[in-house]
């Protein structure tokens, strides 16, 4: 029976829909994130530029810190009523509220509201990507043959890649097309705006669809759950396996994969200042390298198991993560890395006064001369070293930031607000440029000095863990779970792990780099994280190669 119901659809067209609708749902989604710089400056102008960013940042991430609530009501939709119907919902969600983030008024029009919008609409985004991932890898493993199972669900991992490439080949084509001053002024809504024919596209493909097969070969002998979530979450058994892939996989995986694939492109951008285009076009060819391993490594974890090959990447990724880092500071900007080595800057000022500029909900104010110091300088991509004054320092004395035998002093904005506070974060820039630039600090990476070669290389080697770990788990997600609760106990871990360590890791990794002003310090978050994932999935992680996914 189950071998007549698998073959009643197109194995070729489950792929193409399902592989499709994901590209386009992580298009929307990263969209956002590759544009976070120019939002931060439209809706988060009044913060100034560190914090601004930060809370650009903090925006995109809520986007993940609804997923699980997606996960969970999605979860509950998709083994109750259907794989083909959860995920034409989600589709429809996501696309509406990108296409909404393109018409927007920003604050110079409404204010504080605009921000709060923005919030909304990235919302809706998250809560509808809760339940996409989930749909699509089940979709496709339901019908897949046994042997070939990692390398079908292969596909709908490197549709997250395949999404990321598509935002960034939209950005770079509008951006070059119109210029850079059009495309911060306006421009950047029209990626936004696209996602309707890319909906519209998505939609009818996958309305061609018909319900997975072992949905309904389920639903005819009657063993659907009448209580799915329960049944995941309430139950031992489930519960149990359900918290071992969130820490030993999920965690790791999530970390690792938006470190590779979304930090570094806020890392050449924003800390190392290459321009923006040269940045786009150095990760458009590197995911296309990175798509091919994705499919690799799905396709070996058919051959040797899933757990080696997520061992593997994950060992990988822990290595080679810092080094690769400062590797690639040396090849795309290596003015900075001279300097930085030759002429360090220090900040001077009373540990009571600096902050960790990290504030998930949006209350806090870095107004002290310490933070506005250290805001300055991770803005402008400096390095620095912390150190405290001589003696007995008072609360709120001025900090210092000292180059070679110059120093200036900082200024606290706690009485300052709107405008005023603006203009005098930017006249203090203005005087900190004046500091290090002599010193040999770039104001920009010289983009006839980036090695293009060598920077791609280290951007693949950073994307190879990755891969590895990313490639097998839809097909090991799939196979640990029953029919009857699978949507709902894969779809949570998963954007817990995913979208929560992962999902907040460029504004904790932003803040950690602010607060110690070592632009590698912010690593040791996905590194820990990386090595625990090491330990639990050779310690607990079961292997699922060729399990019987039709229970």
């Amino acid at each position: 029976m189950t071998t007549d119901i698998t073959k009643s659809t197109n194995m070729g067209l489950v792929l193409a829909a399902s592989a499709a609708g994901t590209v386009f749902e992580w298009y929307d989604f990263f969209i956002f994130g590759s544009l976070a710089a120019i939002i931060a400056k439209h809706f988060f102008a009044s913060a100034g530029e560190t914090q601004g960013y930060i809370f650009a940042l903090l925006t995109f991430a809520a986007g993940f810190a609804v997923r699980p609530l997606g996960a969970i009501v999605f979860g509950w939709f998709g083994d109750r009523t259907g794989r083909k119907r959860t995920f034409l919902v989600t589709i429809t969600i996501m696309g509406l509220a990108t296409f909404a983030i393109g018409l927007l008024p920003d604050a110079s029009a409404i204010g504080l509201n605009a921000a709060w919008l923005l919030l909304a609409m990235r919302m809706l985004q998250g809560f509808a990507v809760g339940g996409e991932y989930g749909g699509a890898a089940i979709y496709v493993a339901e019908h897949a043959a046994p042997n070939k199972r990692g390398s079908a669900t292969g596909w709908i991992q490197v549709a997250a890649s395949a999404g990321l490439f598509l935002a960034l080949l939209v950005i770079f084509v509008i951006r070059s097309w119109m210029g850079e001053d059009a495309f911060a002024a306006w421009g950047w809504r029209v990626p936004f705006l696209l996602s309707a024919g890319l909906l519209g596209i998505s939609l009818w493909i996958r309305l061609r669809l018909d319900e997975s097969p072992l949905f309904r070969k389920m639903q005819e002998e009657g063993r659907g759950s009448r209580a799915p979530l329960s049944e995941a979450f309430f139950r031992w058994k489930n519960l149990k396996l359900i918290l071992i892939v969130l820490f030993a996989l999920m965690m790791g995986q999530g970390v690792v994969w938006y470190t590779a694939n979304f930090y570094t492109q806020i890392f050449l951008e924003r800390v190392v200042k290459v321009e923006p285009r040269v940045v786009n076009l150095l990760i458009m060819t590197v995911l296309i390298g990175s798509s091919a391993l994705h499919i690799l490594f799905a396709w070996l974890s058919d051959r040797i198991g899933r757990k080696p090959v997520m061992l593997f990447g994950m060992a990988v990724a822990v290595v080679t993560m810092i080094p690769g880092f400062k590797m690639l500071t040396d090849a795309v900007n290596p003015a900075l890395a001279d300097a930085a080595a030759r002429v360090p800057v220090t900040v001077v000022a009373a540990p009571q006064d600096c902050s960790v500029q990290f504030d998930p909900i949006g209350k806090a104010k870095f107004t002290s001369s310490c933070d506005i110091a250290k805001g300055t300088l991770a803005a402008m991509g400096v390095p620095y070293r912390n150190e405290a004054p001589p003696g007995a320092t008072p609360a709120g004395t001025p900090a210092r930031i000292r180059v070679a035998d110059k120093e200036i002093e900082s200024f606290n904005g706690a009485g300052l607000v709107g405008a005023d506070l603006v203009a005098k974060k930017k006249d203090f820039e203005t005087r900190v440029r004046a500091l290090t630039e002599p010193a040999g600090y770039p104001a920009k990476a010289d983009s006839a000095k980036v090695d293009f070669f060598r920077a791609a290389l280290i951007l693949l080697m950073l994307m190879t863990g990755a891969a590895a770990l990313y490639g097998p788990q839809a097909a090991a997600l799939v196979e640990l779970f029953p029919t009857r609760i699978r949507y709902s106990a894969l779809s949570l871990p998963y954007h817990i792990g995913n979208g929560w360590f992962g999902g907040f890791l460029p504004a904790t990794v932003v803040a950690i780099v602010a607060a110690t002003g070592d632009i590698y310090a912010g690593l040791w978050y996905p590194v820990i994280l990386g090595a625990i994932g090491f330990v639990l999935i050779a310690l607990l992680l079961p292997e699922t190669r060729g399990r019987d996914i039709s229970a």
